[in-house]
């Protein structure tokens, strides 16, 4: 049976702004108040996904797919905060009493669907069924309220109970935090077989020794239990698995997610010297693990200094293609325009690996915001039976991007400041276009509109 790998990128939300709400992602706070563009926000991570989309439809080596934004802002929660009335009401008296809870209600992150969850394909699973877990995101306020919208879009496209198992997000607790993919990688030698599933964690809860590390300043937000519940849930086999704690001085750094330091693909990884704790062990366990020859590309501090990795994005850059026919860097346009950035991905281009070329695109965006090219995708393995069974229209195609980019230029702000999301109209608007949004997407009822 042939499998074939979905990118599915997260649509950008209508409502995109620089909230600052990451602590520890030192972009996103240093970008904090300014004027965003909803508009050019999506337009732009559709483009490339769209670009994508040709490329592996040119080669047949990837397929590209849509998750739609969640609503904002996200009402249950401010109820749930002791606001009561209207919507309008719920609205303006949030927005007056705590302005920076309800911004981090209005947070359009869900689209860095690298955070969604963590999904491992049927050929790793015991019950050889493609396994989903929400991720919890409990580290940051905004982000813990994505969960159970995921849930709920992922079992409305991924449905059929033949196919598919879906897991509830991990309990809401520190001890188990868990940001999804962002810090889980899966590498293959063959598309048709089982793969090896590789777990980065920034800390252990329950660590009693006294050589446990955990950084200093910035939190973890991968536990070791979170990761562990994961491969057990989903139930991968010990031999295929692996796990390895991140570097902690990367994470005091502004390195809050592995995907930030390190990406895999393949039978390939390219990583800085700082990513993992350990590192000679981790990269050893992860050769010994695998079938076949296996690539590690370290980047010196020398050669790219941890502040430049911060600031680039370099490593949340995708990975596409296989070893047999090229793999290829999908990297953000700020890493073609710093030198050194520049490089240092000619010097892997130019090494023994299976990586040949490089992509740069505009994601300004969601760049300055925090999050890079590998932030806006999750990768799902699926079998063409498993593709046959997806339930809504979310497989990226001609006609799906033009419906997408008209429902774009008709529901979104050109620009949006932090204030405009006080203005109860500006929810009326979302709850209009994700309206239309289902019916375009066949998504049901993915949403829960609080419409009083």
């Amino acid at each position: 049976m042939s499998y074939i790998e979905y990118n599915f990128d997260g649509l950008v939300g209508l409502s995109h702004h620089y909230g600052g709400h990451s602590f520890g992602n030192v972009a996103s706070s240093a970008n904090k108040a300014a004027v965003s563009s909803p508009k050019q926000a999506a337009l732009q991570g559709l483009k490339k996904a769209k670009t994508l989309a040709e490329m592996g439809l040119q080669t047949g080596g990837w397929g590209q797919a849509i998750l739609p934004p969640q609503e904002r802002p996200f009402l249950p929660a401010l109820r749930q905060l002791g606001f009561s009335g209207s919507n309008a009401e719920v609205i303006r008296n949030s927005a007056k009493a705590h302005p920076q809870i309800f911004a981090k209600t209005c947070s359009a992150a869900s689209m860095w669907t690298a955070n969604a969850a963590t999904i491992s394909p049927s050929l790793d699973t015991q019950d050889s069924k493609v396994h989903f877990t929400p991720a919890n995101l409990v580290a940051m306020y905004h982000r813990s309220l994505e969960h159970e919208t995921t849930g709920n879009i992922l079992q409305a496209i991924f449905a059929d109970s033949r196919y598919f198992s879906h897991h509830k997000a991990l309990p809401q607790n520190t001890i188990y935090g868990d940001e999804g993919a962002a810090n889980h990688t899966r590498f293959y030698d063959n598309h048709s077989e089982p793969g090896l599933e590789f777990f980065v964690y920034g800390a252990e809860s329950f660590a009693n020794s006294p050589s446990a590390v955990k950084p200093a300043n910035y939190p973890a937000r991968q536990t070791l239990e979170a990761s562990s519940i994961i491969a057990r849930n989903h139930q991968l086999s010990a031999a295929n698995t692996v796990f390895a704690q991140q570097n902690p001085d990367a994470i005091d750094a502004g390195v809050f997610h592995n995907d930030v330091i390190a990406v895999g693909h393949g039978n390939f990884m390219m990583c800085h010297e700082w990513a993992f704790w350990n590192k000679e062990a981790t990269y050893s366990e992860l050769k010994s693990a695998f079938s076949s020859e296996f690539y590690v590309h370290e980047v010196s501090n020398k050669d790219l200094p941890i502040e430049d990795v911060v600031s680039s994005y370099l490593f949340n850059s995708q990975l596409i293609g296989d070893a047999d026919n090229g793999m290829f860097i999908v990297a953000p346009q700020e890493c073609a325009d710093n030198a050194r950035v520049k490089a240092v991905i000619d010097k892997i281009i130019d090494n023994d690996n299976p990586v040949k070329g490089v992509h740069f695109f505009d994601v300004k965006q969601s760049m300055r915001n925090g999050g890079g090219p590998a932030c806006l995708r999750l990768r799902v393995l699926l079998s063409q039976q498993e593709v046959d069974a997806i339930s809504a229209r979310v497989v990226l195609d001609d006609a799906l991007y033009a419906d997408l980019s008209a429902w774009i230029e008709v529901h979104y702000r050109d620009q949006l400041t932090v204030n405009d999301l006080a203005d109860p109209k500006f929810y009326e608007e979302g709850c209009t276009a994700l309206d239309e949004l289902t019916q375009i997407m066949r998504l049901g009822s993915v949403y829960d509109f609080q419409k009083v």
